[in-house]
C-alpha cells in the first residue's frame, strides 16, 4: 500500500505534460485481437490498467513487449485463445473489450463480468445485445458473458444509451462481419474515433466514428499498423483544474483543445483566464483571486464529462458562492464528497445533484481516493489544503495518472510517495 502526503498552501506554477489517453489505448489494445500480424502502438502510458490489460492480451495468447518512451509491441497470431482469466478481468472493468475483437476473430468469447470502479451499476446487457444483433448467441454461465456465432452478419443497432464500451466493443466485432453494420446514437467521444483510426489503420472501413452514426464495412482480414493513441483529456482536464484553483500560470502540454471543449468553457465560466494555443497542442491556465460559483451536469460527449465531475467538485470547494453539480451518468459517483467535507468543504448531497457552498480555506485531513477521479480531486484539494493531507488508497490514482506526484510537484507542490511496508511503514 501506499500513500501520498501534501502539505498543502504553496504557490503552484510551470509546465506539465500529459501522456497517452487511457481510455483510448485500453480498446486499441484490445482491438490488436483482431489482427494476427504485428502491431506497435505509441504513447502508451504506464499505468496499473495498461500493465493488467497487457496481462489479459498474454493470457489470451498474444506476445506483447514495452519500452520506457511508451511504445508496445504486440503480436496476436495463432494461438488466441477464446476465454480471458477471470483473475484479471475482476479488477478492470475495461477488460471486457476484449469480448468483441475475440468474437469478431474467433467467432466465439467467453469473458467474465466485469469489476473496476464502485462508481456505479454500468450493466454490459448494451454490449450483449448488440452481439446479438450480430448473429451471435448470448448467455450468461458461471459469471461469464458468453456469445457463440457460426458467422456474424452486418446489422442495424441502436444503442439504448450512448455508451463509449458498448460502441467500442461492437465497432470491433462488426469490423468482421458480413455487410454492412450501422450502430446509432453511437458514443461520440475522442476515444471512439481514435480506436476507429487504429482498426482503419489496419485495413477496416469504418466511417461517422465521433458522430451519433458509425457506419463499419466488414472486411476479411487486418494487416500490421503503427498507431499513436491520442493525449489523455481527462489527464489533461484534471492539471487545467489545479491551474484555475491555485493561480498558475500552469501550461499544460500535448493536449488537444478540441476535446477539452466543455472543460474550458467551465472553468472560464469559473473566471479561469485561458490561453489555447491548437497548433503546439498547449493551454496555459491563471486565475486571479477566487473562483466564481458555476452550475454544472454531467453529460455523454461533447458535454462534460463525468471523469472530470470530482475534479471540479474540489475546486469549486473554494469558489465564492454557491455551486450546483448534477451527475447524470453514474448513480454513485459522490463519494469523494465526505473525504472533502473532512476537509472543511461545505458539501450537501440531494440524490444525483451536490450543492457546494464554497469556503475560503480548505485544511489538510486524512481521507481516502474511493475511486480513480475521486483520487485525483483530493490530491488537488490538499495541495491547495492548509496543513498535511495524506491521501490513502493510492492504487486507484495508479489505475489513470502516470507520476501524478512528480508532475505536481514539478509545479512547486510539496508532495510526495511513501510506500508502506508490511509493518505500516
Amino acid at each position: 500500500m501506499a500513500r501520498i502526503l501534501i502539505d498543502g498552501g504553496r504557490p503552484l506554477r510551470g509546465t506539465v505534460s500529459i501522456g497517452g489517453a487511457k481510455n483510448s489505448a485500453l480498446p486499441i489494445m484490445a482491438a490488436t485481437l483482431l489482427c494476427d500480424e504485428p502491431v506497435t502502438l505509441q504513447n502508451v502510458p504506464h499505468l496499473n490498467d495498461i500493465a493488467t490489460m497487457e496481462k489479459v492480451l498474454q493470457a489470451l495468447g498474444a506476445r506483447t513487449s514495452r519500452t520506457a518512451d511508451g511504445t508496445m509491441h504486440v503480436d496476436c497470431g495463432a494461438g488466441v485463445k477464446e476465454e480471458a482469466p477471470y483473475e484479471l478481468v475482476k479488477t478492470m472493468r475495461a477488460s471486457f473489450f476484449v469480448m468483441g475483437p475475440l468474437l469478431g476473430r474467433l467467432k466465439k468469447a467467453r469473458v467474465p463480468l466485469p469489476g473496476g470502479c464502485a462508481i456505479g451499476a454500468r450493466p454490459v446487457n448494451i454490449h450483449l445485445k448488440g452481439f446479438e444483433a450480430l448473429g451471435a448467441t448470448v448467455s450468461i454461465e458461471g459469471g461469464c458473458a458468453v456469445a457463440v456465432a457460426d458467422k456474424l452478419v452486418g446489422a442495424r443497432i441502436v444503442l439504448d444509451f450512448p455508451s463509449v464500451g458498448a460502441t467500442e466493443n461492437l465497432m470491433m466485432a462488426a469490423t468482421f462481419a458480413e455487410g454492412v453494420t450501422r450502430i446509432e446514437n453511437a458514443a461520440q467521444e475522442p476515444e471512439i474515433d481514435d480506436l476507429a483510426g487504429f482498426l482503419n489503420s489496419m485495413g477496416a472501413r469504418i466511417e461517422g466514428a465521433g458522430s451519433p452514426t458509425i457506419r463499419i464495412e466488414g472486411v476479411r482480414k487486418l494487416h500490421s499498423a503503427t498507431y499513436p493513441v491520442i493525449p489523455d483529456r481527462i489527464d489533461g482536464g484534471t492539471f487545467m483544474v489545479l491551474g484555475a484553483m491555485c493561480g498558475g500560470p500552469i501550461t499544460v502540454q500535448n493536449v488537444i483543445p478540441a476535446h477539452q471543449q466543455a472543460v474550458i468553457a467551465k472553468l472560464r465560466e469559473m473566471g479561469a483566464v485561458i490561453d489555447v494555443d491548437a497548433a503546439a497542442r498547449k493551454v496555459t491556465v491563471s486565475c486571479d483571486g477566487r473562483l466564481k460559483p458555476v452550475e454544472l451536469k454531467t453529460l455523454p460527449f461533447p458535454g462534460f464529462p463525468t471523469d472530470m465531475q470530482a475534479q471540479f467538485t474540489a475546486a469549486l470547494c473554494l469558489a465564492n458562492g454557491t455551486s450546483v453539480i448534477s451527475e447524470t451518468v453514474f448513480e454513485n459517483r459522490f463519494m469523494h464528497v465526505a473525504e472533502l467535507s473532512r476537509m472543511g468543504a461545505n458539501l450537501t448531497i440531494r440524490e444525483r445533484t451536490v450543492l457546494i457552498n464554497g469556503v475560503e480555506r480548505l485544511s489538510g485531513a486524512p481521507v481516502a481516493a474511493s475511486d480513480l477521479r475521486a483520487g485525483a480531486a483530493l490530491v488537488l484539494a490538499g495541495v491547495m489544503a492548509e496543513g498535511r493531507t495524506e491521501v490513502s488508497n493510492v492504487y486507484h490514482i495508479d489505475r489513470g495518472y502516470e507520476d501524478l506526484v512528480g508532475r505536481v510537484r514539478s509545479l512547486g507542490a510539496s508532495i510526495e510517495r511513501v510506500e508502506d511496508n508490511g509493518n505500516g511503514k
